[in-house]
């Protein structure tokens, strides 16, 4: 935390929160909260971006971002469904802000007529079927239905701004990086186009998978993989390496404040009107404990300059944090 001592007035410690219980499988239901999420046989929930989403998503090009430094995502439907996670920087960066030529444009539209056909043929079979079914299977499908007009409302929203143009930015276009193992320059390319989403008013909800490689990262001292030292059993070698590669972490992080920091939005700055959450599913990765997790939130006028210190014996649940955000 010493890396981010500039700006401590615009941040706050949280100690003693609880997560669900899940080890590995925890990180499910890091967003959503659900008891036994990763469990097989139990049903996921909304993540509380995609909640959100529901609310304002509509308000921008992208009702919200799912960013991932190694394929899966933390965000989660309404119906329990794992939303698709962007880990091609270079692809994202083309899709917020480069605009497509003539007849690009118009394939895109033409899809989304397809895809209002389809749903149209959907829902006509789905209320032709309601009749023939029981109770309990009317209640499946009307969820089902709901979704089906969720999806209509969204294709009307993505109609407008495919006819909207794109914001420019004076910015050169990332390049991926193939070394999955470099997970701080992977993460530095997410945070940067996080920056620049929200500067441009492209989305308003952006949850980023910090990656997590078992092979070494190109960090000086480090010879072995971010996941296979948390699991560090106390020994200290392992956990000199550990702090080598979460400190690595952390500046990037303090790049991303500061750029919130410099960028102005009316009369305040873009980390006054942001709220930044860095968290983890787990409190201590190698004993997989999900109590008293490791919780930093910035910006988004919040009274910040404070640790929040709960009982660990006596832990409020994670989800208490989330329902102040929203």
């Amino acid at each position: 935390l010493e890396l981010l001592g500039e700006y401590r007035d615009d941040f706050t410690v949280i100690s003693g929160l609880v997560g669900i219980s899940g080890g590995h499988q925890a990180i499910d239901g890091f967003l959503t909260g659900v008891p036994g999420a990763g469990q097989p046989g139990i049903r996921n929930g909304v993540s509380v971006d995609q909640f959100a989403a529901e609310h304002i998503g509509a308000q921008t090009r992208f009702a919200s971002l799912a960013l991932s430094g190694e394929g899966l995502g933390l965000s989660w439907t309404r119906t329990g469904a794992r939303v698709p996670a962007h880990n091609s920087p270079s692809r994202l960066f083309a899709e917020m802000f480069l605009e497509g030529k003539d007849h690009e444009v118009e394939a895109q539209l033409r899809n989304l007529e397809e895809r209002r056909s389809i749903l149209d043929d959907v829902r006509d079979q789905a209320t032709s079927l309601r009749s023939q079914l029981g109770t309990d299977d009317r209640g499946t499908l009307d969820e089902y239905l709901t979704s089906v007009r969720e999806l209509e409302q969204r294709l009307v929203t993505d109609e407008k701004w495919i006819k909207t143009p794109k914001p420019q930015v004076d910015v050169e276009p990332p390049t991926d990086i193939s070394n999955r193992s470099d997970l701080i320059g992977r993460t530095r390319l997410l945070f940067d186009l996080a920056h620049l989403a929200v500067q441009t008013d492209s989305t308003r909800l952006i949850t980023i998978m910090l990656a997590g490689a078992t092979s070494a990262p190109p960090i000086p001292g480090v010879t072995q993989g971010h996941h296979d030292l948390s699991h560090h059993g106390k020994d200290p070698g392992k956990l000199a390496q550990l702090k080598l590669i979460e400190t690595e972490c952390m500046k990037v992080l303090y790049e991303l404040v500061a750029k919130l920091k410099q960028s102005r939005e009316r009369d305040a700055t873009l980390l006054d009107q942001t709220t930044v959450y860095l968290g983890s599913n787990l409190g201590d990765a190698s004993s997989h404990s999900t109590k008293n997790l490791p919780i930093l939130v910035a910006g988004g006028g919040f009274r910040h300059g404070q640790h929040l210190a709960f009982d660990p014996q006596d832990p409020p649940p994670l989800c208490n944090l989330y329902v102040s955000m929203l």
